[in-house]
């Protein structure tokens, strides 16, 4: 299939969010209006579904909404605002790897609570 021709369901199909937040992406900034169709309709492009999957990423380890909208916003200045963007991408990038050490520490500790509970069971013959 061409993908500079996807309508907003085939869009929402492969990125996994819905045609709602689609348009409000786009309401907001965070998406740069769609191609339209002779009928109106929204078409995207390859670029479009990729720029996509990055703002989905950035949600997905946490990144506020407010901060996705700025970083579009200095996308679309381009090559003018590259140092900012790389800024914003560090600091978020630390933030993350704090998580993730945040993460591992309960890990650790859901794996001694769990390794209690096991040598309880052992010790009285039972199963969980």
């Amino acid at each position: 299939m061409n993908l500079e021709a996807l309508s907003i369901g085939e869009i929402a199909r492969r990125s996994g969010v819905s045609a709602h937040t689609l348009r409000f992406y786009e309401a907001e900034g965070i998406l740069q209006p769609a191609g339209r169709a002779g009928n109106g309709h929204r078409r995207y492009r390859d670029e479009d579904l990729a720029w996509l999957a990055f703002v989905l990423r950035l949600k997905h380890t946490g990144m506020p909404l407010a901060e996705i909208r700025r970083y579009a916003v200095l996308r679309a200045q381009g090559e003018a605002s590259t140092g900012e963007r790389l800024a914003m991408l560090e600091r978020h990038r630390e933030r993350l790897a704090a998580q993730i050490d945040e993460l591992q520490a309960s890990a650790r500790a859901l794996d001694d609570k769990i390794g209690l509970y096991r040598g309880l069971l052992a010790a009285t013959g039972e199963r969980a």
